[in-house]
């Protein structure tokens, strides 16, 4: 799925890396612990949290995701966007909560197979 799809499927706001909208998505972790995310380990995933903090960005630059979706309405500060910018990533934000944001990816096909 590309990041296109995630942006329009979840009605979010592109906050940064609107150049990489065509770039491929094949799984998708939703969670606000850190700790849960870096025991998902699979890259070419969207991260999707309501912890609006730099170790988010830390994080996903670890595990090589390629998108972090903010979830509730949350927005970044500027330093954190400054950070996934330089990091390649997209940061987007939503207003729907992450059970629901989860839930719409999966129906819409992401993380159902392996890429």
């Amino acid at each position: 799925m590309k990041i296109r799809e995630i942006v329009s499927l979840l009605s979010a706001d592109i906050l940064c890396g609107g150049d990489l909208l065509d770039t491929d998505v094949h799984m998708a972790c939703g969670s606000d612990m850190m700790s849960d995310v870096l025991a998902f380990v699979k890259d070419q995933a969207v991260l999707l949290t309501g912890l609006v903090n730099p170790q988010v960005v830390r994080t996903a630059m670890m595990m090589d995701m390629r998108c972090i979706a903010f979830v509730r309405g949350k927005r970044p500060s500027g330093e954190m966007l400054s950070l996934a910018s330089s990091a390649g990533l997209a940061v987007l934000a939503t207003p729907r909560r992450l059970y629901e944001a989860c839930g719409i990816l999966y129906h819409a096909g992401l993380g159902r197979t392996e890429p």
